[in-house]
């Protein structure tokens, strides 16, 4: 089969820290020499589309900006179309919080006062952040978004740090109340979001990311050909295991462009 596009995953995909995996400079190279759409897509919020342009090109991939989604990019869009006039509290990072005013958000620093609570990936989480989001939640009429699902994202080689699911879960225990939403991956927003920026069919498409629950389910629930790729958090064990089927399992990115042969 010839494909047209392909959606690559970030964190555990691309790059592990600040490092880009074996082969994958080269592997994106090869994708985009067979006339590839490409589009990064991370379900990290805690950096503006600029920064992933600036953060891949230290590592020697060049990226237009329009070429980049991210959990941010699909939170601050939700946000912008459904609760436009709304005050917003949020516990999450600078970056997401530069998101949201970037687009005109009404943001508030009183959680009783907010209309939506909006949690995310925060480094400076703390007793504090918690008691907010408890306080804030109280009123039932308070809309309760989380940004993405990811309970842990890879960081270092073999490293695994707390993401942005881990802190919307101490928020839902706390206040004894499930989120509302979550958006980014494998969200019905960030399908859109995805397909919409790729200007490609989904079934002439690729999507290659670490994760079952997040990169393969928003393949499949797009109509993708979804590659799974064991250089992030998910081993082959898992697949047996999961709901979501990946189409190909390989051991990294330096192999999917042999799909195009």
């Amino acid at each position: 089969m010839s494909y047209r596009g392909v959606v690559l995953d970030l964190d555990g995909t691309v790059y592990r820290g600040s490092d880009p995996l074996p082969g994958a400079v080269d592997a994106i190279d090869s994708l985009r020499a067979a006339d590839l759409s490409v589009l990064f897509f991370s379900n990290n919020p805690t950096e503006t589309r600029l920064d992933y342009v600036d953060r891949l090109g230290e590592m020697g991939i060049a990226v237009d900006v329009e070429e980049v989604l991210s959990a941010g990019t699909v939170t601050t869009d939700y946000l912008t179309d459904e609760h436009a006039d709304d005050d917003l509290f949020l516990i999450g990072s600078p970056a997401l919080r530069e998101q949201f005013e970037t687009a005109g958000l009404t943001l508030t620093e009183d959680a009783t006062a907010a209309d939506v609570l909006v949690a995310s990936w925060d480094r400076e989480f703390d007793y504090g952040s918690m008691t907010a989001g408890l306080r804030g939640l109280q009123d039932e009429d308070t809309v309760f978004v989380g940004s993405d699902p990811d309970r842990v994202v890879p960081a270092g080689e073999d490293s695994l740090i707390p993401g942005s699911g881990a802190i919307i879960g101490a928020i839902e225990a706390a206040a004894d109340r499930a989120v509302d939403r979550v958006m980014g991956k494998p969200s019905p927003e960030a399908v859109e979001a995805a397909t919409d920026a790729l200007g490609v069919p989904p079934e002439d498409c690729l999507l290659v990311g670490d994760r079952l629950d997040t990169d393969i389910a928003l393949g499949e629930r797009a109509g993708m050909t979804t590659v799974l790729v064991l250089t992030g958090i998910t081993d082959r064990s898992d697949v047996e295991e999961s709901e979501f089927t990946p189409d190909h399992v390989m051991e990294s990115l330096a192999d999917v462009p042999a799909l195009l042969e």
